[in-house]
């Protein structure tokens, strides 16, 4: 739906390795990544500049600006005269003191949703890698230890079994954990996958690949 296909599902197909990297990007890292990234963020800097532009643009309105004026003539028998003016506006009412409140109270609004825009961006941004480091702090030990071991034990019992020196029901147990922890770890890198996702979403851009 973010990209905009409309593929059917049934001929969509998601291409890549199935697997988990035990690198994981430093928060500071990719908390900069949204900082820059976001378009949320992004737009609620861009209104904050724009609230700035037209609180100046109303201050400059309502500025009173000096009028110049010069004169140069002859007027015959009398010699030639050359003449300057300045005149000033007084400005008993300002008329535009209503404006100028109204964009200053923009500025301040303006400035209040990009900081709630940050915060929920820092928070999405936080939740999101506590989320994926969790996902890789519980498939380590099943890549290092407990896979390893699985495949250990059950080809020790299928060498005994195969010998008689296991039951049957001793080979189908050891079957079934082996399974069992396969099915476990599969279903922990489907949840970091997602969890990798959600991250590249909170980010605004592919953060982990």
């Amino acid at each position: 739906m973010l990209l905009n296909d409309r593929t059917p599902v049934e001929k969509f197909e998601v291409v890549g390795p199935y697997a988990f990297q035990e690198h994981l990007v430093a928060l500071k890292e990719v908390r900069t990544m949204a900082l820059e990234t976001r378009p949320d963020l992004r737009a609620a800097v861009e209104a904050v500049e724009k609230s700035r532009a037209d609180n100046k643009l109303a201050i400059a309105n309502g500025a009173a600006d000096p009028t110049w004026g010069f004169d140069i003539g002859r007027n015959p028998p009398l010699p030639s005269y050359i003449g300057f003016s300045v005149s000033f506006p007084l400005r008993i009412f300002d008329k535009n003191q209503g404006e100028k409140l109204r964009t200053k109270l923009d500025v301040s609004r303006a400035d209040k949703s990009r900081m709630a825009a940050e915060a929920r961006v820092l928070s999405d941004v936080d939740t999101a890698h506590a989320t994926v480091a969790s996902s890789i702090e519980l498939l380590k030990p099943y890549k290092q230890e407990y896979i390893p071991e699985a495949i250990q034990v059950r080809e020790i019992v299928t060498f005994a079994y195969q010998r008689g020196g296991a039951s049957l029901i001793d080979f189908l147990d050891a079957q079934k954990q082996y399974r069992n922890i396969q099915l476990n770890y599969v279903n922990l890198i489907g949840s970091y996958l997602a969890a990798v996702s959600q991250l590249n979403l909170a980010v605004g851009r592919e953060a982990i690949q």
